[in-house]
């Protein structure tokens, strides 16, 4: 599966942004799917999750509470909608896909190229 994160961009403290992957291939709806994100200087970390069906999610300490993640399958899209933003949300933002809901880097077998997040203070 092919995967293609767009929606970053700038936005000021307390703002919201919503970002997608589009996937390509008709398998798309048996993949859990995530978005990661990596800042200046920093590893790669896990934001959120979603399995399959979109029944489970899973997500970071750090966003749990302000960002959300969705899929329509119909669409082969999966969404990350983050509120109340702040300064340290600041990185590109990765979309990947696994057989299965994971939380670790090396767990996903295909990615994004990823797109990027600037919050301002």
């Amino acid at each position: 599966v092919q995967l293609q994160a767009y929606g970053g961009g700038l936005v000021q403290a307390g703002g919201s942004l919503r970002l997608s992957c589009a996937a390509s291939g008709r398998t798309f709806s048996s993949y859990a799917m995530a978005w990661f994100r990596q800042a200046p200087g920093k590893e790669r970390e896990f934001v959120a999750a979603i399995t399959w069906s979109g029944g489970s999610s899973y997500y970071a300490d750090s966003v749990k509470g302000r960002f959300t993640i969705s899929r329509d399958n119909a669409k082969n899209t999966v969404y990350l909608q983050m509120n109340s933003l702040k300064p340290e949300d600041t990185a590109v933002y990765y979309c990947a896909a696994s057989a299965r809901l994971r939380v670790g880097v090396n767990e996903y077998d295909y990615w994004g190229q990823g797109t990027q997040v600037t919050v301002s203070s």
